[in-house]
This record gives structure tokens, sequence and C-alpha cells, in this order.
């Protein structure tokens, strides 16, 4: 392939790749439906450790969600959570709160080996969460149609991992856990931070990282 092939493959690839904005009816403005535009480098040292689980539509309504058959983005907000066991970042799989096993739902290759779920026209039944994510990136999608912010708490219910104040996965008490949004720590339940616009969100188990991040790159989000 020669040099100026490549580079309008990869442009193509990449105009597919994100979330589309159709003022609010969940329609595709136009052209191919985007899934999640990859708003950060996935870091390729990141461990899976709590994959993304089969059953993704239960586990919405067991976060008092509704599925969608297609994104709704009436209310459409991006968190970013980063998560770290011993310094090591803890992966937050693609496609959770997503049925990828749906023939609507688009998986996209990405340029680094990466994956990203999404570009739904519409499922012929509910197959997205108004609380998802479409790639490896960490960004938490809300696309909803109600205003009412989406919680930590409800996110993990849909990764099915344990989450409270003294447990994280199989992580718990007496074993070192602390949260922090913008940077800040927070010591309250973790299960009611609010996924609001721009919100960074780390959690820390065990011995920290270097440096605690305050913000993400939302910038293609």
């Amino acid at each position: 392939m020669t040099r100026a092939r490549l580079i309008v493959a990869v442009s193509l690839l990449l105009a597919v790749a994100g979330c589309g904005d159709d003022g609010g009816t969940g329609e595709p403005p136009g052209g191919p439906p985007r899934a999640g535009q990859r708003s950060a480098p996935a870091d390729a040292d990141a461990l899976v450790l709590w994959p993304a689980p089969q059953d993704p539509i239960e586990r919405t309504s067991a976060a008092g969600l509704e599925s969608e058959r297609k994104e709704v983005l009436t209310q459409h907000v991006h968190a970013h959570l980063d998560v770290f066991v011993d310094g090591a970042p803890i992966e937050v799989p693609a496609g959770i709160g997503i049925n990828i096993a749906d023939p609507e739902v688009r998986r996209f290759d990405l340029p680094d080996d990466s994956i990203s779920y999404g570009g739904i026209e519409r499922c012929r039944k509910p197959c997205i969460s108004p609380l998802h994510t479409h790639d490896e990136t960490g960004i938490l999608h809300t696309e909803s149609a109600t205003p009412e912010p989406n919680l930590l708490g409800q996110f993990f219910t849909e990764w099915g991992v344990r989450f409270n104040e003294s447990c994280v996965g199989e992580y718990c008490d007496p074993e070192a856990i602390a949260f922090y949004v913008d940077g800040r720590p927070y010591t309250e339940d973790p299960r009611g931070i609010e996924l609001t616009d721009r919100k960074e969100i780390v959690i820390v188990i065990g011995t920290p990282p270097a440096q605690i991040p305050k913000r993400a790159d939302f910038s293609d989000a």
C-alpha cells in the first residue's frame, strides 16, 4: 500500500471511530454511525484484571438503568476512570454496557491494535446501556434520554466488579484503597460519585502510582 493510500485508510477508520452527535435524537447525523473515538491512547501495559461481562443487558437492569436500541444523546457527557493496583494500571474494558454480540453493534479494529464498539443504527431489541464504554481508554460514556447523572457504583455493577468503600473486586480491607476525584482525595461513599462531564476518577489499590492523575484528555470524546 502506498503512503498516500495508507493515510487515507487510517483517516477513514478514525472518522468512523467516535461518538455521534445528533442533537438528542439518537439518529446518526449522516454517513456511517461512529463508535467511541479514542480520546486517549490505551496503556499497552494495562492489566486485564476484570474483563467485560457476557451479560451486559442484565447487568444494566441490575444497575437500575434501562437499555436502549440505540444511543440516545439528550444527555451526552464523559467521565474518565483510572484504576491502579500497586502502581500498575488496570484496563477498563471496551464494550461494558453494550451487547457486542448483537449484529447491529459494529466492531472497529483501531490503528493501535485496540478495539472499539458502537456505530449502532438501531438494534432489534435493547442492546446498549445509557452508561457504557466504547473502547479501552477509561472514558465512561453517559448517552441517555434524561439529564440525571449516572453514578460510579452503577458502572461497577455493569462491569460485574464488587465495589464499595472497603472493597474493589477481590481487594478488600486491610488492603489500602483510596479514591480521588480530579486529583483530590475522596472520602465519601465512592458508589455515589456522579459521572459528570470531564470528571477524572482514580482508584488506587495498594501502593499508589508515582503521580495521581488530575485530568484526562477528552479532546476526541
